[in-house]
């Protein structure tokens, strides 16, 4: 890893060791502060709005204005967070939403906040933390060692569920004893220590040799690796059919008080805190239990008692059980988010790690958010109970897809990128933006060996695909068998180079593996074209002789 101040033993994998690490411990203390914040800023708004608007349809938009953010700017942040430097990156996001909730507390203490304008600034505050988060997520490998990580990413979420257990509860108090501007205020403070502790990281960033893509490019690069990339995919899409099953707890816990426990809004509160509590408790164990069985083993036995559990809400109807039920379902979630989490960061290269951590908080919090509204309307139709128990059914369905779509082996592999040598020889003065650049591979392999060498050639596909490259082909000579070609593109000269930039150890290997199967011994002829070139044969305006083409020279 990068940068990891204490090492510690490999066999230190307890659920506090990450915080022997100096960098981490004052970011994760932190924080801690700033989630209270948000918390409690999320208390204060609603409260505001109850004040500014009598429609409880503008009640709702406040969560929806702190949230809708997390989903639509995480794709980019994380793009971001992958070309530039991350501590630079999350300072960023942290002093928007730090002036962002500075100007709001200006204006509602001088009285001029009205809704429209509360939610616009409750969204210009969820965009400053979206932008922030995915750089914190990606850059915790760097912060601590590699046998510390599940247990420091454990510890992110510990963070976060503490402030959701007591943090309603202090923003409640806030506001009753200073008003709605004093939780604004409260916000806005807490930000600065997060801040200055990023602040004060020495973040030893080492700069691209190559310009930052475009940030469509590199979103669209981002999204690529994970589609062609198996254990990211997989991961993705068991993130998204646990949300999707399991979001019928958090969108029905005020249904849960009100109807099946006849409760009031305190009854409701203790709902939360049990569920909060049981996620704290689950979370010191993230560690223990990575070293102790699969990850995939651990999942499905967390969807089995999570599916247990919500059968037991709709059918025991005392507040103890629920309670009880709802602490063993926040231990499981959180268990299993943290699980998803560690996977993917363990298997996603350096250059890619924030957006593929942002996609997968894009595909749990899309779970989520359908499933919330899914299960709500099944809970119109047919009542809570119902929707409770079909929500628990389809948590153990979740469990049977681990058949179908396993999750990644435990082990952990290089993700760091490696020179792969062989500079490319160019006669041509392209520029990055020259292109499309098609690239051919030519193989001499024994006709007996073929079959193994297809099934290997399948295998670089992927890895071709998921570093940057286009309308990948494998085709065979019928004058002579023993000639395999494969063919594929890069948009620009620009991208091609960044997709040599990209390879792992891992895919190097592969490469050698492929290349073993070349019987010429000269290695591996590669050819690579600049497709229409009018660009390279147009002549200059000003050439003494505008019959001769000035080769290398290129257009705009």
């Amino acid at each position: 890893m990068a940068q990891a101040a204490d090492a510690g033993t490999a066999g230190d994998k307890g659920a506090f060791a990450p915080l022997r690490e100096p960098t981490f411990r004052r970011i994760w203390i932190s924080s801690l502060f700033s989630n209270f914040g948000q918390l409690i800023l999320g208390v204060g708004a609603a409260w505001e709005m109850t004040r500014l608007s009598s429609s409880p349809s503008m009640v709702a938009l406040v969560q929806t204005a702190m949230m809708v953010p997390l989903m639509l700017v995480a794709l980019p942040a994380g793009a971001l967070a992958d070309m530039f430097d991350r501590r630079k990156i999350a300072l960023t996001g942290l002093g928007f939403s730090m002036l962002s909730s500075a100007a709001l507390t200006t204006l509602a203490f001088f009285g001029l906040t009205t809704p429209w304008l509360l939610l616009g600034f409750c969204m210009l505050i969820g965009a400053g933390v979206a932008l922030y988060s995915p750089s914190w997520q990606a850059s915790i490998s760097e912060q601590v060692s590699t046998e510390r990580l599940p247990a420091a990413v454990a510890l992110g979420t510990i963070s976060y569920n503490v402030a959701r257990s007591f943090g309603p509860a202090i923003g409640g108090l806030i506001v009753l004893a200073a008003g709605a501007k004093a939780a604004f205020a409260i916000n806005a403070t807490f930000y600065i220590p997060l801040w200055i502790a990023f602040f004060f990281w020495q973040r030893r960033h080492a700069p691209s040799r190559l310009p930052p893509e475009r940030i469509d490019r590199a979103i669209v690069s981002g999204a690529r690796y994970a589609l062609h990339a198996h254990p990211v995919r997989t991961v993705l899409m068991r993130a998204f059919a646990f949300g999707l099953a399991t979001a019928s707890s958090s969108a029905l816990a005020p249904l849960i008080a009100r109807d099946l426990l006849h409760g009031t809004a305190a009854t409701y509160g203790i709902l939360l805190g049990a569920s909060g509590v049981g996620a704290v408790g689950g979370a010191l164990f993230v560690g223990h239990l990575r070293a102790r069985v699969s990850v995939e083993v651990a999942v499905r036995v967390f969807a089995v008692l999570s599916g247990l559990s919500l059968a037991a809400i709709s059918l025991v109807h005392t507040l103890a059980a629920t309670c009880a039920a709802l602490f063993v379902l926040g231990a499981c979630n959180i268990l299993t988010v943290a699980l998803l989490n560690v996977g993917v960061q363990l298997s996603a290269p350096r250059w890619v790690t924030a957006r593929a951590l942002s996609l997968y908080s894009s595909a749990l919090t899309g779970g989520i958010a359908f499933g919330a509204w899914m299960w709500g309307m099944v809970a119109s139709a047919h009542g809570t109970a119902f929707a409770l128990a079909a929500s628990g059914m389809a948590v153990v369905a979740t469990a049977v897809l681990g058949y179908v779509l396993p999750l990644p082996q435990d082990s952990e592999v290089d993700t760091e990128s490696v020179d792969i040598g062989h500079e490319p020889e160019v006669a041509l003065a392209l520029t990055m933006r020259s292109g499309p650049v098609i690239i051919e591979v030519e193989y001499d392999v024994a006709p007996d060996r073929a079959r193994a060498f297809y099934d290997l050639m399948l295998q670089i596909q992927k890895l071709r695909l998921r570093n940057g490259g286009f309308d990948w082909s494998i085709s065979r000579d019928i004058a002579d068998p023993a000639i395999w070609t494969e063919r594929y593109h890069c948009p620009t000269w620009g991208d091609y180079l960044r997709m040599r930039d990209r390879y792992t150890q891992a895919d190097l290997d592969l490469q050698i593996e492929a290349d073993a199967f070349n019987q010429s011994g000269h290695g591996r002829r590669v050819r690579r074209r600049l497709e229409r070139p009018f660009g390279s044969v147009r002549w200059k305006a000003d050439s003494p002789d505008p019959q001769i083409p000035t080769v290398g020279y290129l257009g705009p």
